[in-house]
């Protein structure tokens, strides 16, 4: 158990474009469940299931709603009504009628139910101090720091259902025009204004990254493109390329798709040679600068060649082998 916290610290959100390392994540996600014992009939030496003991915590943080305790323990209506019901079967919880809509009902702890939470508290608790004693405190700290990621990860990685990441084609070349050109608009970032909606090429793109060590990649979302960005080598300056034409439609943002688009366009950086990333971006995109922040961009007091985006006042390189900030 001890190897598998250790393993799992090391966690790092480049390793999902490592099919060995993805492989190897699964590995360990199956081994803590088996080994938490998510598995079993029972919960421990209680008598209550996996689902039933979860069911339990929640209800006893707070009265639930069927459907409010399935979206927390993410399963399905059914699957909740049924742990509810045992709950209910066994005296351990009582249902009410919803105090502000008599359509539903809220379930809370009978004491039975708070006298059993209070002996799995002390069981898990009991479970946790064992294993953390293999590990010292600064294990823990990464540990709790990596398992953060991950559950974020995964949450992410639910809110994306349905959206793909994928090259973009000829086919592509009028959408994601418009989505830049809407995306900039939105902003203020106008053509007469120097910003790269003025660039001639904006309405062929698939030929501008069809050259060596470029590529443009579009999220499509039910048949729409939604949003965008390319890596291009970065003129008169060898090893460095540079992140393109990044725009995404209200509708899409804070899933972190931009995050990942990005990973997915610094790791094909990566692999094409390119020994740094640089942009140029304009503070009037703030959540874009958080991101490029995050990624471990740093800021530059010049900018590197010429772009031609005179109106994007601040420039930013990421060496490509530097880890990634927390």
């Amino acid at each position: 158990m001890a190897q598998l916290w250790l393993t799992l610290m090391a966690f790092n959100p480049t390793m999902a474009n490592d099919p060995g390392s993805s492989s190897q994540l699964r590995h360990l996600s199956r081994y803590m469940v088996r080994h938490l014992g998510m598995l079993n009939a029972a919960f421990g030496d209680l008598p209550l299931s996996p689902v039933q003991a979860h069911a339990l915590f929640e209800i006893g943080n707070q009265p639930q709603t069927i459907k409010e305790l399935a979206c927390k323990l993410s399963i399905d209506k059914s699957n909740a009504s049924r742990a509810i019901k045992h709950l209910v079967d066994k005296n351990l919880a009582q249902s009410q009628m919803h105090p502000r809509d008599n359509r539903c009902l809220v379930v809370q702890l009978t004491p039975a139910g708070k006298k059993l939470l209070a002996k799995l508290d002390s069981q898990q608790n009991q479970l946790f101090q064992e294993i953390l004693a293999q590990l010292t405190p600064e294990q823990i700290q990464q540990i709790e720091q990596a398992l953060m990621q991950y559950n974020q990860a995964i949450h992410k990685a639910k809110q994306q259902s349905g959206y793909l990441i994928r090259e973009a084609t000829a086919a592509d070349d009028a959408a994601i025009a418009q989505v830049i050109r809407a995306v900039s608009a939105e902003y203020g970032l106008t053509a007469d204004k120097g910003y790269s909606v003025a660039d001639p090429t904006l309405d062929c793109l698939s030929q501008i990254y069809s050259q060596p060590g470029a590529k443009y990649w579009v999220i499509e979302h039910e048949g729409q493109v939604v949003g965008g960005a390319g890596i291009a080598p970065l003129a008169n300056n060898a090893g460095i390329c540079e992140l393109q034409k990044m725009y995404f439609m209200p509708e899409i943002r804070g899933k972190g798709l931009a995050k990942r688009l990005a990973l997915q366009a610094l790791e094909f950086a990566r692999e094409a040679g390119y020994q740094s990333c640089y942009l140029e971006t304009t503070a009037l995109l703030k959540e874009a600068l958080k991101l490029y922040e995050h990624l471990g961009f740093n800021y530059l007091s010049a900018p590197l060649g010429n772009t031609g985006h005179d109106a994007c006042e601040i420039p930013m390189l990421l060496p490509l082998h530097a880890e990634l900030n927390e």
